[in-house]
């Protein structure tokens, strides 16, 4: 008898899809899935390992799950994602309670793996090199109701960001074909997804390794034929390779959300050549400048890193007075964290977490600020709303414009005459914002 699997999601989208696909080809193999821990005979825990903070909640939450050895049914639990990938042998040497370890390159393998695991006797690491991108096309089952998904077009990445893991954890950057991804989408449309997220580490370099050029728009255009997704929103470009093309394609496509996702990082040349990015100070104005002139009401998102190595004060003003001198409806910044195995780790002038912490919390407080200044230019305006859920409190309910991407934007709470269905967009005019998050009301034909 086959034990019951229960799977628990740590770290990013592009894990969500992992373990989506992996439970998919489990049940595919005739796996009984479970969300009740004390049900389950096997835990399988997809674990993220990019910074200091994902490694530690890894960590506790391997232990917890442990613990349902004693007190349910659990006999095996299994770690996947990038902290088996990059922690494999270490895993098994200090956590005992782990049965089994599985690295990126083997997700393709789960069932196998899962099937085969009541025939070995002691703890095993399953880590292939992450060579293949075909475990993408496997049956996907989806976790939640959301009119959203994530749809991942890419795996690993060649960027080589002195301060990431991600190369050695999930490979070189690999793409999928645009079938691949256009059958997938439209997987996910019948199953009444209304918004594609295309996830990879880096959505702009699409396609190079397979056409010999980016193919981002192209699998836009062919993505946006099918019936039934309203809309298309892209997160990770990297600044370097937006190009005419794109930001035309987005000026232009009523499908595709008017939404830069760019991770940024720096301002400084000094820092963005030791953080191992091709790009300039120049060109990152200039980036901008094209996008506010060619799409004057784009949502540009970005992220920042405070405190790398050998940043200076002079370094850290250059960067807070860019901050302050542009206009970001979104962005997060986060104190450098250092991570063995990458390039930075070895660098000189490493700055006290103090003094990181500083830096990070101060621009913080400036974004704050400007964000109040931007939400009351939204008062009065009205936006097609797309209806993600019901508030806790059953009054309001939960949407977002094309401005809004899930889960790591602020949302919209708003109210209506009449009741909607999740997925549905209707016009909201917005009254007053509540910090980050805007309060709307629905505008009917009659209001």
């Amino acid at each position: 008898m086959k034990q019951k699997i229960s799977l628990i999601t740590l770290g990013c989208p592009k894990n969500l899809v992992d373990s989506e696909i992996m439970l998919g080809t489990l049940k595919e193999a005739g796996f009984e899935l479970t969300s009740d821990l004390d049900k389950a005979g096997i835990i399988i825990i997809n674990t993220c390992a990019f910074i200091g903070d994902a490694k530690e909640e890894a960590v506790m939450t391997i232990l917890q799950a442990a613990q349902y050895k004693e007190q349910g049914n659990l006999k095996y639990l299994v770690v996947t994602g990038c902290l088996a990938e990059r922690y494999k042998e270490e895993i098994l040497k200090e956590m005992p309670e782990v049965d089994i370890v599985i690295g990126t390159g083997s997700i393709g393998r789960i069932a196998e793996i899962i099937g085969d695991i009541e025939v070995e006797k002691s703890q095993k690491v399953y880590a292939d090199l992450p060579d293949s991108v075909d475990y993408l096309d496997s049956y996907r089952i989806l976790s939640d109701n959301y009119p959203y998904a994530y749809l991942k077009i890419a795996e690993g990445c060649s960027n080589h960001c002195t301060y990431c893991i991600i190369p050695s954890l999930r490979g070189p950057y690999r793409s999928r074909t645009i079938e691949s991804v256009a059958n997938e989408a439209e997987y996910l449309a019948a199953s009444g997804k209304k918004e594609i997220v295309l996830v990879a580490q880096d959505v702009t370099r699409y396609g190079m390794d397979l056409y010999g050029k980016p193919e981002l728009v192209q699998l836009v255009q062919r993505l946006s034929e099918i019936e039934g997704i309203l809309r298309i929103r892209l997160l990770y470009c990297y600044p370097e390779l937006i190009n005419d093309e794109l930001i035309e394609e987005m000026r232009v496509n009523p499908k595709l959300c008017r939404y830069f996702d760019i991770p940024l990082q720096h301002i400084s040349d000094k820092i963005l050549k030791a953080m191992g990015r091709r790009g300039t100070k120049e060109h990152i104005v200039k980036l901008l400048e094209m996008i506010r002139e060619r799409i004057p009401d784009a949502a540009i998102r970005t992220t920042f890193i405070t405190g790398f190595p050998g940043e200076t004060e002079e370094d850290y003003k250059e960067l807070y007075n860019f901050v302050e001198e542009n206009r970001f409806e979104h962005l997060g910044v986060f104190a450098y964290s250092r991570e063995e195995g990458t390039p930075a780790f070895k660098l000189k002038g490493h700055l006290p977490e103090k003094v990181k912490e500083e830096r990070r919390n101060k621009i913080m407080e400036l974004q704050q600020r400007k964000i109040e200044q931007y939400n009351s230019s939204r008062i009065g305006q009205i936006y097609d709303t797309m209806i993600d859920g019901v508030a806790e409190d059953g009054i309001f309910y939960i949407g977002r414009s094309y401005a809004e991407a899930p889960e790591i934007d602020p949302v919209i709470y708003l109210t209506s005459a009449e009741p909607l269905e999740i997925g549905t967009v209707v016009p909201v005019k917005i009254l007053c914002a509540d910090g980050y998050d805007l309060i709307g009301e629905v505008q009917f034909e009659n209001t």
